[in-house]
Protein backbone atom coordinates (compact mmCIF):
# COMPACT_ATOMS: atom_id res chain seq x y z
CA UNK A 1 0.00 0.00 0.00
CA UNK A 2 1.42 3.54 -0.87
CA UNK A 3 2.19 5.44 2.69
CA UNK A 4 0.52 8.11 2.14
CA UNK A 5 -2.74 6.54 0.72
CA UNK A 6 -6.16 7.24 3.02
CA UNK A 7 -7.89 4.87 4.38
CA UNK A 8 -11.55 4.86 4.84
CA UNK A 9 -12.35 7.79 7.00
CA UNK A 10 -15.49 7.17 9.22
CA UNK A 11 -16.76 7.40 12.91
CA UNK A 12 -17.58 3.67 13.88
CA UNK A 13 -19.34 3.76 16.58
CA UNK A 14 -18.74 0.59 19.31
CA UNK A 15 -19.02 -0.13 22.63
CA UNK A 16 -16.48 -2.50 23.81
CA UNK A 17 -17.03 -5.97 24.92
CA UNK A 18 -16.31 -5.19 28.74
CA UNK A 19 -18.67 -6.89 31.08
CA UNK A 20 -20.72 -4.05 32.34
CA UNK A 21 -20.90 -3.97 36.14
CA UNK A 22 -24.44 -5.16 37.44
CA UNK A 23 -25.92 -3.65 40.66
CA UNK A 24 -24.14 -6.08 42.70
CA UNK A 25 -20.78 -4.18 43.84
CA UNK A 26 -18.15 -4.94 46.60
CA UNK A 27 -19.58 -4.35 49.61
CA UNK A 28 -17.77 -5.02 52.90
CA UNK A 29 -14.53 -3.37 54.31
CA UNK A 30 -11.99 -3.51 51.81
CA UNK A 31 -8.39 -4.44 54.05
CA UNK A 32 -5.48 -2.80 52.81
CA UNK A 33 -1.56 -2.55 53.90
CA UNK A 34 -2.78 0.26 56.03
CA UNK A 35 -6.22 -0.65 57.91
CA UNK A 36 -9.89 -1.11 56.41
CA UNK A 37 -12.05 1.34 54.51
CA UNK A 38 -15.02 1.28 52.75
CA UNK A 39 -16.26 3.05 49.75
CA UNK A 40 -19.11 4.83 48.59
CA UNK A 41 -21.79 3.75 45.54
CA UNK A 42 -20.76 5.69 42.52
CA UNK A 43 -23.48 7.70 40.09
CA UNK A 44 -23.86 3.86 38.22
CA UNK A 45 -25.25 1.00 39.67
CA UNK A 46 -22.36 -1.45 40.34
CA UNK A 47 -19.19 1.15 40.94
CA UNK A 48 -17.57 1.59 44.04
CA UNK A 49 -15.85 5.07 45.01
CA UNK A 50 -13.11 5.45 47.13
CA UNK A 51 -12.15 9.22 47.71
CA UNK A 52 -8.94 10.03 48.93
CA UNK A 53 -6.76 7.23 50.19
CA UNK A 54 -3.74 8.34 51.67
CA UNK A 55 -0.81 6.49 49.93
CA UNK A 56 2.19 7.69 51.53
CA UNK A 57 3.20 10.18 54.87
CA UNK A 58 2.24 13.23 55.06
CA UNK A 59 5.29 15.03 53.36
CA UNK A 60 5.29 17.55 56.07
CA UNK A 61 7.97 19.32 58.28
CA UNK A 62 11.19 16.87 58.64
CA UNK A 63 9.78 14.78 55.46
CA UNK A 64 9.63 17.68 53.52
CA UNK A 65 12.09 16.97 50.30
CA UNK A 66 12.43 13.59 51.17
CA UNK A 67 11.12 10.51 48.89
CA UNK A 68 7.06 9.46 50.60
CA UNK A 69 7.43 7.64 53.13
CA UNK A 70 5.02 4.54 53.94
CA UNK A 71 1.13 5.37 54.82
CA UNK A 72 0.50 5.90 59.22
CA UNK A 73 -1.88 2.74 59.87
CA UNK A 74 -5.09 3.39 61.24
CA UNK A 75 -7.54 1.22 63.61
CA UNK A 76 -11.16 0.46 62.61
CA UNK A 77 -13.33 1.21 59.05
CA UNK A 78 -12.47 4.64 57.19
CA UNK A 79 -15.28 5.60 55.23
CA UNK A 80 -13.55 6.92 51.76
CA UNK A 81 -16.62 9.50 51.17
CA UNK A 82 -14.51 12.42 49.85
CA UNK A 83 -11.43 13.76 48.55
CA UNK A 84 -8.18 14.39 49.93
CA UNK A 85 -6.37 17.95 49.53
CA UNK A 86 -4.93 18.59 46.69
CA UNK A 87 -1.40 19.85 46.25
CA UNK A 88 -0.20 22.93 47.12
CA UNK A 89 -0.56 25.19 44.03
CA UNK A 90 -2.37 28.62 42.71
CA UNK A 91 -6.72 27.43 42.90
CA UNK A 92 -8.02 29.28 39.65
CA UNK A 93 -11.36 29.31 38.38
CA UNK A 94 -10.47 28.40 34.52
CA UNK A 95 -7.43 29.55 32.44
CA UNK A 96 -8.83 29.80 28.97
CA UNK A 97 -9.30 27.33 27.47
CA UNK A 98 -9.47 25.29 30.18
CA UNK A 99 -12.30 25.75 31.61
CA UNK A 100 -13.90 24.71 35.20
CA UNK A 101 -13.71 21.13 34.50
CA UNK A 102 -10.16 21.22 33.86
CA UNK A 103 -8.96 22.86 36.94
CA UNK A 104 -8.61 21.63 40.70
CA UNK A 105 -11.04 23.61 43.06
CA UNK A 106 -10.61 22.14 46.42
CA UNK A 107 -8.50 23.10 49.56
CA UNK A 108 -4.74 22.44 48.96
CA UNK A 109 -2.51 21.02 51.88
CA UNK A 110 1.17 19.94 51.94
CA UNK A 111 -0.73 16.57 53.53
CA UNK A 112 -2.04 15.63 49.60
CA UNK A 113 -0.82 12.42 49.10
CA UNK A 114 -3.86 11.04 48.28
CA UNK A 115 -5.24 8.71 45.40
CA UNK A 116 -8.86 7.64 44.69
CA UNK A 117 -10.47 4.13 43.37
CA UNK A 118 -13.32 3.73 41.15
CA UNK A 119 -13.85 -0.03 41.06
CA UNK A 120 -16.74 -2.02 39.13
CA UNK A 121 -15.60 -5.44 40.68
CA UNK A 122 -17.96 -7.02 42.65
CA UNK A 123 -15.46 -9.05 44.71
CA UNK A 124 -11.83 -9.40 45.35
CA UNK A 125 -11.24 -11.80 43.03
CA UNK A 126 -12.09 -10.63 40.23
CA UNK A 127 -8.53 -9.60 38.75
CA UNK A 128 -9.73 -6.70 36.43
CA UNK A 129 -7.08 -4.40 34.66
CA UNK A 130 -6.16 -1.54 36.21
CA UNK A 131 -5.38 2.12 34.74
CA UNK A 132 -3.62 4.31 36.49
CA UNK A 133 -3.84 8.22 35.44
CA UNK A 134 -1.44 10.86 36.43
CA UNK A 135 -2.32 14.46 35.54
CA UNK A 136 -1.00 17.28 33.72
CA UNK A 137 0.05 20.99 34.91
CA UNK A 138 3.32 21.41 33.93
CA UNK A 139 4.31 19.87 37.41
CA UNK A 140 3.27 23.01 38.80
CA UNK A 141 -0.28 22.42 39.25
CA UNK A 142 -3.51 19.67 38.44
CA UNK A 143 -4.91 17.43 41.13
CA UNK A 144 -6.86 13.69 41.42
CA UNK A 145 -9.56 15.98 42.23
CA UNK A 146 -10.08 17.77 38.92
CA UNK A 147 -13.98 16.64 37.30
CA UNK A 148 -12.51 15.94 34.26
CA UNK A 149 -10.43 12.91 35.61
CA UNK A 150 -12.85 11.26 37.31
CA UNK A 151 -12.99 7.28 36.70
CA UNK A 152 -16.50 6.03 37.10
CA UNK A 153 -16.41 6.41 32.72
CA UNK A 154 -13.75 4.19 32.16
CA UNK A 155 -14.48 1.84 35.03
CA UNK A 156 -18.06 1.32 33.36
CA UNK A 157 -15.64 -0.13 30.62
CA UNK A 158 -14.30 -2.86 33.12
CA UNK A 159 -11.49 -1.27 34.42
CA UNK A 160 -9.92 -0.33 38.11
CA UNK A 161 -8.96 2.90 37.62
CA UNK A 162 -6.72 5.00 39.95
CA UNK A 163 -6.32 8.56 39.83
CA UNK A 164 -3.50 10.45 41.86
CA UNK A 165 -1.97 13.31 43.87
CA UNK A 166 1.95 14.19 43.47
CA UNK A 167 3.87 17.28 44.88
CA UNK A 168 4.07 20.11 42.60
CA UNK A 169 6.29 23.13 42.32
CA UNK A 170 8.84 23.89 44.89
CA UNK A 171 7.82 21.23 46.53
CA UNK A 172 7.90 18.40 44.43
CA UNK A 173 11.15 19.16 42.49
CA UNK A 174 13.57 21.04 44.20
CA UNK A 175 17.18 20.20 44.35
CA UNK A 176 19.64 21.38 46.55
CA UNK A 177 23.47 20.31 47.40
CA UNK A 178 22.33 20.01 51.25
CA UNK A 179 19.30 18.22 50.45
CA UNK A 180 21.73 16.07 47.77
CA UNK A 181 24.13 15.41 50.67
CA UNK A 182 21.66 14.17 53.35
CA UNK A 183 20.27 11.12 50.68
CA UNK A 184 21.74 7.89 51.15
CA UNK A 185 21.44 7.77 47.22
CA UNK A 186 23.10 11.14 46.73
CA UNK A 187 20.38 12.68 45.14
CA UNK A 188 17.95 15.45 45.24
CA UNK A 189 14.59 16.82 43.35
CA UNK A 190 11.97 14.79 41.71
CA UNK A 191 10.14 14.19 44.52
CA UNK A 192 6.51 14.40 42.58
CA UNK A 193 8.14 11.82 40.48
CA UNK A 194 9.27 9.07 43.42
CA UNK A 195 5.61 9.93 45.07
CA UNK A 196 4.47 8.22 41.38
CA UNK A 197 5.90 5.36 41.75
CA UNK A 198 5.04 5.25 45.70
CA UNK A 199 1.52 5.66 44.45
CA UNK A 200 2.31 2.52 41.80
CA UNK A 201 3.48 0.39 44.94
CA UNK A 202 0.60 0.91 46.60
CA UNK A 203 -1.66 -0.67 43.48
CA UNK A 204 0.85 -3.37 43.59
CA UNK A 205 0.23 -3.83 47.36
CA UNK A 206 -3.41 -3.42 47.66
CA UNK A 207 -5.39 -3.40 44.39
CA UNK A 208 -6.17 -6.75 44.20
CA UNK A 209 -8.49 -6.46 47.08
CA UNK A 210 -10.64 -3.78 44.91
CA UNK A 211 -10.85 -6.46 42.11
CA UNK A 212 -7.67 -5.19 39.92
CA UNK A 213 -4.95 -6.83 38.70
CA UNK A 214 -1.41 -5.69 39.96
CA UNK A 215 0.20 -7.68 37.05
CA UNK A 216 -2.32 -6.01 34.75
CA UNK A 217 -1.11 -1.55 35.63
CA UNK A 218 -1.24 0.78 32.67
CA UNK A 219 0.26 4.08 33.26
CA UNK A 220 -1.87 7.19 31.59
CA UNK A 221 -1.59 10.63 31.54
CA UNK A 222 -1.53 14.04 29.71
CA UNK A 223 1.02 16.66 28.75
CA UNK A 224 3.01 16.60 32.21
CA UNK A 225 1.11 13.62 32.80
CA UNK A 226 2.62 11.62 29.89
CA UNK A 227 5.82 13.45 30.23
CA UNK A 228 5.78 11.45 33.66
CA UNK A 229 4.82 8.39 31.95
CA UNK A 230 8.20 8.66 30.08
CA UNK A 231 9.77 9.13 32.90
CA UNK A 232 8.19 6.25 34.61
CA UNK A 233 8.92 4.33 31.73
CA UNK A 234 13.16 5.16 32.32
CA UNK A 235 13.49 4.74 36.18
CA UNK A 236 14.84 1.55 37.64
CA UNK A 237 12.66 2.02 40.61
CA UNK A 238 9.37 1.60 38.43
CA UNK A 239 10.44 -1.66 37.30
CA UNK A 240 7.73 -4.15 37.00
CA UNK A 241 4.91 -2.08 38.44
CA UNK A 242 3.20 -1.84 35.55
CA UNK A 243 2.43 -3.49 32.30
CA UNK A 244 1.39 -0.89 29.58
CA UNK A 245 1.51 3.04 28.92
CA UNK A 246 0.05 5.58 27.34
CA UNK A 247 1.08 9.22 27.06
CA UNK A 248 -1.32 11.70 25.54
CA UNK A 249 0.19 14.54 23.85
CA UNK A 250 3.72 14.07 25.17
CA UNK A 251 6.04 12.11 22.28
CA UNK A 252 8.34 13.40 19.74
CA UNK A 253 12.09 14.35 19.12
CA UNK A 254 13.84 17.78 19.83
CA UNK A 255 13.08 19.88 22.73
CA UNK A 256 14.77 20.34 26.25
CA UNK A 257 15.84 17.16 28.06
CA UNK A 258 15.43 17.02 31.68
CA UNK A 259 17.95 18.88 33.53
CA UNK A 260 21.41 17.80 35.19
CA UNK A 261 21.20 17.54 39.42
CA UNK A 262 24.08 20.27 39.55
CA UNK A 263 22.52 22.70 37.28
CA UNK A 264 19.32 22.48 39.46
CA UNK A 265 21.01 22.49 42.56
CA UNK A 266 21.99 25.75 41.65
CA UNK A 267 18.48 27.15 41.43
CA UNK A 268 18.03 25.53 44.92
CA UNK A 269 20.76 27.69 46.16
CA UNK A 270 19.19 31.10 44.56
CA UNK A 271 15.77 30.20 46.31
CA UNK A 272 17.46 29.75 49.04
CA UNK A 273 19.03 32.87 49.17
CA UNK A 274 16.03 35.12 47.33
CA UNK A 275 13.97 33.60 50.59
CA UNK A 276 16.54 34.57 53.04
CA UNK A 277 16.91 30.93 54.31
CA UNK A 278 20.42 30.27 55.97
CA UNK A 279 19.85 26.12 54.89
CA UNK A 280 18.03 23.60 54.53
CA UNK A 281 16.47 23.55 58.02
CA UNK A 282 15.74 27.37 57.50
CA UNK A 283 13.69 26.23 54.17
CA UNK A 284 12.06 23.32 56.36
CA UNK A 285 10.88 25.67 59.31
CA UNK A 286 9.01 27.94 56.74
CA UNK A 287 5.35 27.61 55.94
CA UNK A 288 4.23 26.89 52.69
CA UNK A 289 2.51 29.85 51.72
CA UNK A 290 5.98 31.86 52.38
CA UNK A 291 7.73 29.14 50.49
CA UNK A 292 5.36 29.43 47.02
CA UNK A 293 4.91 33.25 47.81
CA UNK A 294 6.04 36.09 44.80
CA UNK A 295 9.69 37.02 45.31
CA UNK A 296 9.70 40.86 45.17
CA UNK A 297 10.92 42.20 41.77
CA UNK A 298 10.69 38.47 39.87
CA UNK A 299 8.37 38.21 37.04
CA UNK A 300 5.74 36.05 37.26
CA UNK A 301 5.28 33.35 34.41
CA UNK A 302 1.80 34.10 33.43
CA UNK A 303 1.01 30.18 32.99
CA UNK A 304 1.62 29.18 36.37
CA UNK A 305 2.35 31.93 38.47
CA UNK A 306 5.82 30.73 39.28
CA UNK A 307 8.99 33.22 39.49
CA UNK A 308 11.33 32.67 36.61
CA UNK A 309 14.54 33.20 39.28
CA UNK A 310 14.55 29.52 39.00
CA UNK A 311 12.87 26.54 37.06
CA UNK A 312 12.10 23.13 39.28
CA UNK A 313 11.26 20.20 37.71
CA UNK A 314 12.51 16.79 35.92
CA UNK A 315 16.31 15.98 36.87
CA UNK A 316 18.77 13.66 35.89
CA UNK A 317 19.31 12.58 39.70
CA UNK A 318 21.55 9.53 39.15
CA UNK A 319 19.05 7.15 40.99
CA UNK A 320 15.07 7.94 40.16
CA UNK A 321 16.28 8.86 37.03
CA UNK A 322 20.17 7.75 36.65
CA UNK A 323 20.22 9.35 33.09
CA UNK A 324 18.37 11.08 30.36
CA UNK A 325 14.76 9.23 29.30
CA UNK A 326 16.22 9.00 25.85
CA UNK A 327 19.73 7.73 26.75
CA UNK A 328 17.94 5.09 29.06
CA UNK A 329 15.86 4.03 25.35
CA UNK A 330 18.66 3.83 23.69
CA UNK A 331 20.57 1.71 25.58
CA UNK A 332 17.45 -0.90 25.67
CA UNK A 333 17.20 -0.14 29.70
CA UNK A 334 13.74 1.21 30.04
CA UNK A 335 10.36 -0.61 31.28
CA UNK A 336 9.89 -2.34 27.39
CA UNK A 337 5.71 -1.97 27.72
CA UNK A 338 3.39 -1.49 25.23
CA UNK A 339 2.50 2.40 24.16
CA UNK A 340 0.21 4.23 22.92
CA UNK A 341 0.89 7.87 22.03
CA UNK A 342 -0.69 10.70 20.53
CA UNK A 343 -0.76 14.67 19.81
CA UNK A 344 -3.78 17.36 19.22
CA UNK A 345 -4.50 19.02 15.91
CA UNK A 346 -4.72 22.05 17.71
CA UNK A 347 -1.73 22.46 19.94
CA UNK A 348 1.61 23.37 19.15
CA UNK A 349 1.26 26.36 16.88
CA UNK A 350 -2.05 25.19 15.52
CA UNK A 351 -5.63 27.16 15.28
CA UNK A 352 -8.79 26.63 14.06
CA UNK A 353 -8.83 30.02 12.15
CA UNK A 354 -4.93 31.17 11.90
CA UNK A 355 -4.57 35.02 11.61
CA UNK A 356 -1.46 35.50 9.62
CA UNK A 357 0.87 37.82 7.24
CA UNK A 358 2.74 36.56 4.61
CA UNK A 359 5.72 38.40 5.90
CA UNK A 360 5.78 37.55 9.67
CA UNK A 361 5.18 34.05 7.93
CA UNK A 362 8.55 34.21 5.79
CA UNK A 363 10.30 35.92 8.88
CA UNK A 364 9.47 33.17 11.95
CA UNK A 365 10.03 30.09 8.79
CA UNK A 366 13.59 31.95 8.48
CA UNK A 367 14.61 32.44 12.22
CA UNK A 368 13.18 28.75 12.98
CA UNK A 369 14.80 26.59 10.52
CA UNK A 370 17.85 28.49 9.38
CA UNK A 371 19.19 27.66 6.00
CA UNK A 372 16.08 24.81 5.82
CA UNK A 373 13.66 28.18 5.33
CA UNK A 374 13.89 28.48 1.66
CA UNK A 375 13.29 24.78 1.46
CA UNK A 376 10.22 25.13 4.09
CA UNK A 377 8.79 28.03 2.02
CA UNK A 378 8.68 26.08 -0.85
CA UNK A 379 6.51 23.14 0.70
CA UNK A 380 4.35 25.36 2.67
CA UNK A 381 4.37 28.79 0.56
CA UNK A 382 2.50 31.79 1.99
CA UNK A 383 1.94 34.04 -0.76
CA UNK A 384 -1.36 36.03 1.05
CA UNK A 385 -2.90 36.16 4.45
CA UNK A 386 -5.46 32.96 3.55
CA UNK A 387 -2.49 31.05 2.43
CA UNK A 388 -0.26 31.73 5.16
CA UNK A 389 -2.56 30.52 7.76
CA UNK A 390 -3.29 27.58 6.03
CA UNK A 391 0.16 27.06 5.73
CA UNK A 392 1.06 27.58 9.02
CA UNK A 393 -1.62 24.74 10.38
CA UNK A 394 -0.30 22.35 7.99
CA UNK A 395 3.33 22.93 8.96
CA UNK A 396 2.76 22.43 12.57
CA UNK A 397 0.45 19.57 12.51
CA UNK A 398 3.22 18.07 10.00
CA UNK A 399 6.03 18.42 12.37
CA UNK A 400 3.96 17.35 15.62
CA UNK A 401 2.87 13.93 13.41
CA UNK A 402 6.25 13.83 12.14
CA UNK A 403 7.91 14.56 15.70
CA UNK A 404 5.75 11.80 17.16
CA UNK A 405 6.76 9.39 14.39
CA UNK A 406 10.18 9.79 14.68
CA UNK A 407 10.08 9.14 18.27
CA UNK A 408 8.06 6.08 17.78
CA UNK A 409 11.19 4.66 15.25
CA UNK A 410 13.66 5.41 17.74
CA UNK A 411 11.94 3.53 20.77
CA UNK A 412 11.80 0.67 18.29
CA UNK A 413 15.60 0.23 17.90
CA UNK A 414 15.24 -1.47 21.50
CA UNK A 415 11.49 -2.07 22.07
CA UNK A 416 10.15 -5.66 21.92
CA UNK A 417 7.16 -4.02 22.02
CA UNK A 418 4.52 -2.21 19.83
CA UNK A 419 3.46 0.80 19.88
CA UNK A 420 0.56 2.61 18.50
CA UNK A 421 0.23 6.52 17.60
CA UNK A 422 -2.69 8.85 17.10
CA UNK A 423 -4.00 12.27 16.00
CA UNK A 424 -6.75 14.01 17.38
CA UNK A 425 -8.98 16.25 15.89
CA UNK A 426 -12.58 16.64 17.25
CA UNK A 427 -13.17 20.29 18.18
CA UNK A 428 -14.44 20.34 21.97
CA UNK A 429 -17.85 22.42 22.01
CA UNK A 430 -18.73 25.33 23.62
CA UNK A 431 -18.06 28.76 23.25
CA UNK A 432 -14.97 29.32 22.40
CA UNK A 433 -14.77 26.15 19.97
CA UNK A 434 -13.97 28.42 17.01
CA UNK A 435 -11.08 30.08 18.87
CA UNK A 436 -9.49 27.05 20.77
CA UNK A 437 -11.02 23.74 18.63
CA UNK A 438 -9.07 20.23 19.43
CA UNK A 439 -6.89 22.12 21.50
CA UNK A 440 -4.42 20.70 24.15
CA UNK A 441 -6.08 18.09 26.69
CA UNK A 442 -9.08 18.38 24.94
CA UNK A 443 -9.18 14.83 24.50
CA UNK A 444 -9.25 13.78 27.95
CA UNK A 445 -12.84 14.02 28.73
CA UNK A 446 -13.86 11.50 25.53
CA UNK A 447 -11.22 9.33 26.66
CA UNK A 448 -12.38 9.10 30.09
CA UNK A 449 -15.33 8.59 29.06
CA UNK A 450 -16.39 11.57 31.11
CA UNK A 451 -18.43 13.72 29.44
CA UNK A 452 -21.02 14.01 31.70
CA UNK A 453 -18.68 16.47 34.27
CA UNK A 454 -18.30 18.70 31.44
CA UNK A 455 -20.60 22.01 31.19
CA UNK A 456 -20.74 22.23 27.81
CA UNK A 457 -23.21 21.65 24.31
CA UNK A 458 -22.76 18.05 23.64
CA UNK A 459 -24.43 16.29 21.08
CA UNK A 460 -24.74 12.52 19.96
CA UNK A 461 -21.71 12.39 18.12
CA UNK A 462 -19.64 13.96 21.38
CA UNK A 463 -21.31 11.15 22.97
CA UNK A 464 -20.36 8.35 20.59
CA UNK A 465 -16.86 9.59 19.76
CA UNK A 466 -16.10 9.72 23.82
CA UNK A 467 -17.69 5.54 23.75
CA UNK A 468 -15.55 4.91 20.75
CA UNK A 469 -12.37 6.50 22.22
CA UNK A 470 -12.35 5.36 25.47
CA UNK A 471 -13.46 1.80 24.05
CA UNK A 472 -9.68 2.20 22.35
CA UNK A 473 -8.66 3.00 25.49
CA UNK A 474 -10.28 0.28 27.95
CA UNK A 475 -8.85 -2.15 25.11
CA UNK A 476 -5.21 -1.21 25.51
CA UNK A 477 -5.37 -1.32 29.06
CA UNK A 478 -6.85 -5.02 29.13
CA UNK A 479 -4.27 -6.15 26.33
CA UNK A 480 -2.12 -3.59 24.78
CA UNK A 481 -3.54 -3.84 21.76
CA UNK A 482 -6.18 -0.91 21.65
CA UNK A 483 -8.14 -2.65 18.57
CA UNK A 484 -11.09 -4.94 19.39
CA UNK A 485 -14.27 -6.20 18.05
CA UNK A 486 -16.35 -2.89 15.47
CA UNK A 487 -13.57 -0.56 15.91
CA UNK A 488 -11.71 0.65 13.07
CA UNK A 489 -8.38 -1.01 12.80
CA UNK A 490 -5.65 0.58 14.30
CA UNK A 491 -2.36 -0.72 13.12
CA UNK A 492 0.94 -0.53 14.65
CA UNK A 493 4.09 1.80 14.21
CA UNK A 494 5.36 -1.02 12.61
CA UNK A 495 3.19 -2.60 10.65
CA UNK A 496 2.33 0.60 8.07
CA UNK A 497 5.13 3.04 7.22
CA UNK A 498 4.76 6.66 7.89
CA UNK A 499 0.78 6.91 8.98
CA UNK A 500 -0.93 7.46 12.51
CA UNK A 501 -4.43 6.90 13.59
CA UNK A 502 -6.80 9.68 13.14
CA UNK A 503 -9.26 9.97 15.55
CA UNK A 504 -12.02 12.38 16.12
CA UNK A 505 -14.35 14.00 13.69
CA UNK A 506 -12.88 11.25 11.21
CA UNK A 507 -11.39 7.79 12.26
CA UNK A 508 -8.91 6.41 10.29
CA UNK A 509 -5.38 5.81 8.74
CA UNK A 510 -3.44 8.96 7.92
CA UNK A 511 -0.04 9.74 6.41
CA UNK A 512 2.03 11.79 9.32
CA UNK A 513 2.73 14.35 6.82
CA UNK A 514 0.71 16.10 3.74
CA UNK A 515 3.09 14.93 1.28
CA UNK A 516 6.41 12.67 1.03
CA UNK A 517 8.46 15.54 0.66
CA UNK A 518 6.92 17.38 3.70
CA UNK A 519 7.99 14.16 5.72
CA UNK A 520 11.36 14.29 3.81
CA UNK A 521 12.11 17.76 5.08
CA UNK A 522 10.70 17.49 8.78
CA UNK A 523 13.08 14.27 9.06
CA UNK A 524 15.80 16.43 8.14
CA UNK A 525 15.06 19.48 9.88
CA UNK A 526 14.37 16.78 13.47
CA UNK A 527 17.24 14.90 12.80
CA UNK A 528 19.48 17.20 12.08
CA UNK A 529 19.56 18.99 15.79
CA UNK A 530 16.82 16.54 17.42
CA UNK A 531 17.67 17.47 20.85
CA UNK A 532 16.81 14.72 23.60
CA UNK A 533 13.05 14.47 23.16
CA UNK A 534 11.09 11.93 24.92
Amino acid sequence: MNRFAHATITVVIVIAGFLVPTAAAIQGPVRTTSGLMKGIPGTTQGITVYKGIPYAAPPVGNFRWRPPQPPIPWQGVRVMDHFGASCIQTIVTERKPWTYEFMAHNEVSEDSLFLNVWTPAKSAGERRPVFFWIHGGGNNEGSSTVPVYDGEGLAKKGLVVVVINYRLGVLGWMSHPELTQESPAHASGNYGLQDQIAALRWVHENIAAFGGDPKRVTIAGQSAGAGAVHNLTASPLAKGLFQRAIAESGSGVGGRGQRPLAEQEQDGLRFAQAKGAHSLADLRAMSWQALVAPIAGAAPNPATGATELWRFGVVVDGYTLPTPVTEVFAAGKQNDVPTLTGCNADEGGAVPHPDVKPEDFQKQARQRYGDLAEAFLKLYPATSGDVAGLARNASARDQARVSMYLWALNRAKTAKTKAYTYFWNHPLPGPDVDQYGAFHTSEVPYVLNSLSKCDRPFREVDRKIADMMSSYWANFATTGNPNGKGLTPWPDVGTNAAVTMQLGDETGVIPVATSEARLKFFEEFLMKTPGPGR
